[in-house]
């Protein structure tokens, strides 16, 4: 079923690019077909196509467990497109036509929308059975937007089981012990042709979270993150061009935000902390001062709602995210990331180190200036909330890859235009 909703978005999106090279073609060129007005469109024609394959390809690696037709993926395979073309263009210096391209982009644009506007109206979901006695993972899956649970067995049933409809899936809690009849009943399942497949993975896709409760020694993290070994010093050498790209334009935000700071309330432009970095090893994080001076003056806590210890500036910045843009500096230096779990403060990560099972698992990766659990689940207030971030937290450090970042920046472009998540 999740085959055939990706080949049905890639279809329709194929169908919609088809669309608008004709109409942009009438609209231009006075003919449906655009190769009879300009024969020499040919290679635009093609280097359309390229965009396309690398977009959807590009976008279905970022997609994850479970498809969705989003906007934002839709409007990501667009501009892929767009730039694949730019790029063919100008290095062979083939024939084109501004205006039917530009024209063309808008109308296939519109098509991708219009196109997940419909699918979205009947959201797609994955029916399944789960074989576990984990109530909490069993609710965190009936909540799921994309997960219909129609049924959860007791694994140590020996009970007679119900065959399942077709095109449901049966999912199986790999650390419970089956009674014969259970075990007779998921192979029996197996061999008919159903997919079955583990508690834990689904939950991951379903949820982008790891179930914590099924980690045994932590292997299952740093295992995965050995075998990305190559993939790191690419990452780092990624990161740091794309800061200095950036940096004519952030310094000069950063100058705008420093007066701003520097007008209000006394105290340091800059505020320095120690944070708990890759390895557990301590270092300085930098960010524009928020709050009022001696705000922690009687020990750190966790930020709050309508915090009383932020300034009328410091609330603004909070609520774009611009008081991080010091941590470019960190990145540098090679503290941060761009992406990775949050760093905590050396208490708190000290105490949740010891309190908390597995929290020292988030530090086998270097932290981040955003990160998974804050796209996802924004700030915690206390350690409860903490919990329930290091599941996201502990998601990425096993599932960190290129296009796991690349979705995280993108939804944290969101998550500073919307707010999400800011005290």
């Amino acid at each position: 079923m999740r085959r055939r909703l990706f080949l049905g978005i890639g279809v329709a999106d194929l169908v919609a690019l088809g669309g608008a090279v004709g109409l942009a073609s009438w609209l231009n060129f006075g003919t449906w077909l655009p190769w009879r007005a300009q024969p020499e469109i040919w290679s635009l024609l093609g280097f359309l196509g390229a965009g396309f394959v690398l977009g959807s390809w590009a976008t279905a690696r970022m997609w994850g467990g479970v498809p969705r037709p989003t906007y934002g993926r839709g409007l990501t395979i667009v501009l892929v497109t767009l730039g694949v073309s730019s790029l063919g263009l100008v290095f062979t210096r083939a024939y084109y036509a501004r205006a039917f391209l530009a024209t063309t982009t808008v109308l296939w644009l519109a098509g991708a929308i219009i196109n997940r506007a419909i699918m979205r109206r009947r959201p797609w979901t994955e029916r399944m059975v789960l074989v576990t006695r984990e109530k909490e993972l069993a609710d965190d899956l009936r909540n799921a937007p994309h997960a219909d649970v129609l049924a959860v067995l007791d694994p140590s049933s020996e009970g007679e089981v119900a065959p399942l409809e077709t095109g449901v899936t049966l999912c199986i809690d790999l650390r419970a012990v089956l009674s014969d009849r259970m075990a007779q009943f998921v192979s029996s399942t197996s061999l008919a042709g159903y997919e079955v497949r583990s508690l834990t993975s689904v939950y991951e896709d379903h949820t982008g979270r790891l179930p914590i409760v099924h980690l045994a020694e932590g292997w299952e993290l740093s295992t995965p993150v050995l075998k990305l070994a190559p993939f790191l010093p690419g990452k780092r050498l990624i990161e740091i061009l794309a800061v200095l790209i950036t940096a004519p334009i952030t310094l000069v935000l950063a100058g705008v935000i420093a007066l701003a700071v520097r007008l209000g309330p006394p105290g340091p432009v800059i505020f320095r902390q120690r944070r708990v970095g890759w390895h557990g090893r301590p270092f300085t994080l930098y960010k524009f001062r928020t709050m009022y001076q001696d705000a922690e003056e009687n020990g750190p806590r966790f930020a709050a709602t309508d915090d009383d210890r932020l300034t009328s500036v410091g609330r603004v910045l909070r609520r774009f995210r611009a008081d991080e843009i010091p941590q470019l500096w960190n990145v540098l230096k090679g503290d941060l990331s761009l992406v990775g779990p949050r760093p905590e403060q050396v208490p708190f990560a000290e105490r949740f180190a010891a309190e908390i099972p597995f929290y020292s698992q988030r530090h086998l990766v270097r932290p981040g200036v955003t990160g998974w659990a804050q796209v996802n689940y924004g700030y915690a207030d206390d350690q409860a909330d903490t919990v329930e971030k290091l599941t996201y937290d502990l998601y990425y450090v096993k599932h960190m890859s290129p296009w796991l970042d690349l979705r995280v920046l993108g939804r944290s472009v969101w998550t500073v235009l919307s707010g999400f998540g800011v005290q």
